[in-house]
């Protein structure tokens, strides 16, 4: 009797017909690929660590050319930044993984027309999160200047670089998670619960808003990061509105 040795590939079965031990099988299976991931990364930036200390210390020496010291008062400080920065970095790294691990999980439960909407919404978020955190780290070296002479001249400054790279790295992830603010606007306006008219009359208020938010959410709260975060939202409520009458024709 001869016995087929040929391995068939069965086909991904749908989400209906899933139970909840295949969801929950499938669910495992990508949180380990996404820690297996994260590991390797977070691994590599323990590696170059210096390189990456070196890239968030410069807007620092920008503006500190020839004293661009940080200083420890622990014999573990070192250390604790190391480990910080590996994860930060790891992170950052895995991302693209992470994310494609997320859209493989959620897109079997997608309908066509959603899953259209949802690669541009999914790039537009990536692109958005990038720009947000590269504004950051260009008006970050205002932000510490502003901050160091808001004291007055008789404050020196001995920075700790565990404070320091928790301020630029929480600087942004903010100003990376704000600019996420068109992507929502424009969820809701394909989701039908706003649309481009509202967002218009809405527009004064809108304004306010805006800069409410921007200098409560601002985590170094000087009027340069305040404005950096508050102008390009409001363009983006401008944009989304501009969207929103496109979507409606």
């Amino acid at each position: 009797m001869a016995i087929s040795l040929k391995r068939r590939s069965e086909p991904r079965a749908k989400p209906d017909s899933m139970t909840l031990v295949e969801h929950l099988t499938e669910l495992r299976s990508r949180v380990l690929i996404c820690a297996v991931a994260f590991v390797v990364a977070a691994t590599v930036a323990f590696l170059i660590y210096p390189w990456i200390l070196s890239f968030l210390a410069h807007p620092y020496c920008q503006i500190r050319p020839h004293s661009c010291s940080f200083y420890i008062t622990g014999l573990l400080d070192g250390l604790t930044l190391r480990v910080k920065i590996a994860a930060y970095g790891g992170l950052f790294f895995a991302s693209p993984v992470l994310l494609w691990e997320l859209w493989r999980f959620i897109t079997p439960g997608l309908k066509p027309n959603e899953k259209r909407y949802a690669i541009p919404f999914i790039v537009a978020s990536i692109v958005l999160f990038s720009f947000g955190c590269l504004v950051a780290y260009l008006i970050f070296p205002h932000a510490i200047s502003w901050l160091g002479s808001i004291g007055g001249p008789s404050l020196h400054e001995i920075l700790d670089p565990i404070k320091y790279l928790s301020l630029i790295v929480l600087l942004m992830t903010v100003f990376g998670l704000t600019f996420e603010f068109p992507v929502v606007l424009v969820s809701l306006e394909v989701a039908g619960v706003l649309d481009a008219k509202k967002l218009a009359s809405w527009r004064r208020w809108a304004i306010v808003l805006i800069v409410v938010v921007a200098g409560v959410v601002t985590p170094s709260s000087d009027p340069f990061s305040m404005l950096a975060m508050a102008i390009p939202l409001y363009l983006f409520y401008e944009i989304s509105i501009v969207i929103g009458k496109i979507i409606q024709r």
